[in-house]
């Protein structure tokens, strides 16, 4: 198991409205409550449903697809050590102990789609 990104809504949401709320921005669920976007003519993984979205990016691609479905669902996301991930001004940040770091531009890194990062 990876590190976790959770999207945290004040309210819970249920899997149809989650539904209904996530396909009109191009998101995809599949049979085993895996979320799906699509980049490059192909459908890939951003997280899946587990009574509340669940994410174990492996790209910066994959946190930037999460922090739009958190903004679509009205929530945040949060990282297991308590950090917060946001877009600000077109660039996706971390934001962590009062200080807020860039990941990059939002824009580029959809663009460049899900490229895995190096170990």
């Amino acid at each position: 198991m990876g590190y976790e990104l959770r999207v945290v809504r004040e309210a819970p949401i249920a899997f149809p409205d989650l539904a209904k709320a996530i396909s009109p921005a191009g998101f995809e669920l599949r049979g085993s409550h895996e979320i799906v976007a699509r980049h490059g003519g192909g459908a890939h993984a951003v997280g899946r449903w587990q009574d509340q979205v669940i994410g174990e990016p492996g790209s910066d691609w994959q946190v930037a697809q999460l922090v739009r479905l958190a903004s679509l669902l009205g929530a945040r996301l949060i990282g297991e050590d308590g950090e917060t991930y946001a877009l600000r001004d077109g660039v996706l940040e971390v934001l962590a102990d009062g200080t807020a770091m860039e990941m990059g531009k939002f824009d580029e890194i959809i663009e460049a789609g899900p490229a895995e990062w190096s170990p």
